[in-house]
């Protein structure tokens, strides 16, 4: 097939192009490099089944393809808040843009949606049929609601005009190839310790999160859109549930050095607790997670290791 991906040189997206280049797909990779990085894709540059675009999605673009993957949009706090009107325009055109050729060309289309659309929760695990606790105003706003409406434009393509969606909302991901700077807590963590910083906590260190290796997610992301069942939304992450505290000895163990622990205040919004209900999944297709928070945390330090060192 011939596959388009949106924000195809982030984290996920980068990720993403191996699996279905190694499958024998041909990928179309699409980003405009705010926060994809060349250097995650630059080994498929010059394969023929792989195309590199830099093209902003809030920006129309046509091409002929089976599927599309979109997950252009900022993830993390610090580069989401840097442009907020950026990245509700990103959620909202780019998904509109999606789904408009999706529409032309009789495409599955395929939504990175985020656990961010259950807000703060007070329903805990969270079941996809949770409606959500969110501030429509505050500082995560652009993210969160800009989620929520690409959601809705999803879901008006599919009853209004038969666009065929896979809609997934993605739980805590980890592993090679995040950003050192993006500010989110398994990134943050490991940096400072292995330059010896102290591991900043915000709040007392009890709000909890699940935290799901790449490699789990992206296998879920091919099982869910080739499956026939569901079209969503669907919960991806692991329901293993960890307080910043227990993540911060975990990576000090591993890292090892004299860091020690700093607590800093909460963030505006920031949710208490954060865990999968992902039943769904494993009745859908069979999915749950099988890395090991510790041995995936492992290989995320070797990577930042290389890369901090630039080697």
């Amino acid at each position: 097939m011939r596959v388009l991906i949106t924000g195809g040189a982030g984290f996920l997206g980068s990720h993403l192009c191996d699996r279905l280049i190694e499958q024998g797909h041909e990928v179309i990779c699409l980003d405009n490099f705010f926060t994809g990085r060349k250097a995650n894709i630059q080994h498929l540059v010059g394969n023929p089944r792989f195309e590199l675009v830099r093209h902003d999605v809030i920006e129309p673009f046509k091409f002929e393809v089976d599927r599309i993957y979109n997950l252009a949009c900022p993830a993390s706090p610090p580069h989401y808040q840097y442009n907020p009107i950026k990245t509700m325009k990103t959620s909202v055109l780019g998904a509109i843009n999606c789904l408009g050729l999706a529409k032309r060309v009789k495409a599955r289309v395929f939504q990175a949606s985020t656990s961010e659309v259950y807000g703060d929760p007070v329903i805990h695990p969270q079941v996809e049929s949770y409606w959500g606790n969110v501030n429509p105003i505050g500082l995560r706003s652009c993210y969160d609601e800009g989620k929520r409406c690409a959601e809705t434009l999803f879901f008006d393509y599919y009853r209004e005009n038969g666009v065929d969606i896979r809609v997934i909302r993605i739980f805590n991901t980890y592993g090679p190839r995040m950003l050192a700077d993006d500010g989110r807590v398994v990134s943050n963590f490991i940096v400072q310790a292995i330059q010896g910083r102290d591991l900043t906590i915000y709040g007392d260190g009890s709000q909890t999160r699940s935290f799901c290796y790449v490699d789990d997610l992206i296998a879920g992301f091919m099982g869910f859109m080739e499956q026939e069942k569901i079209v969503g939304p669907m919960n991806l992450g692991n329901p293993g549930e960890f307080t910043m505290l227990q993540l911060a000895e975990v990576i000090l163990k591993k890292v090892g050095g004299k860091s020690k622990i700093s607590y800093m205040p909460l963030p505006s919004d920031d949710p208490k607790q954060r865990q999968p209900d992902i039943s769904l999944a494993k009745q859908t297709m069979g999915w749950e997670p099988k890395v090991q928070l510790e041995a995936g945390i492992e290989k995320t330090i070797e990577y930042f290791k290389k890369a901090l060192s630039g080697t």
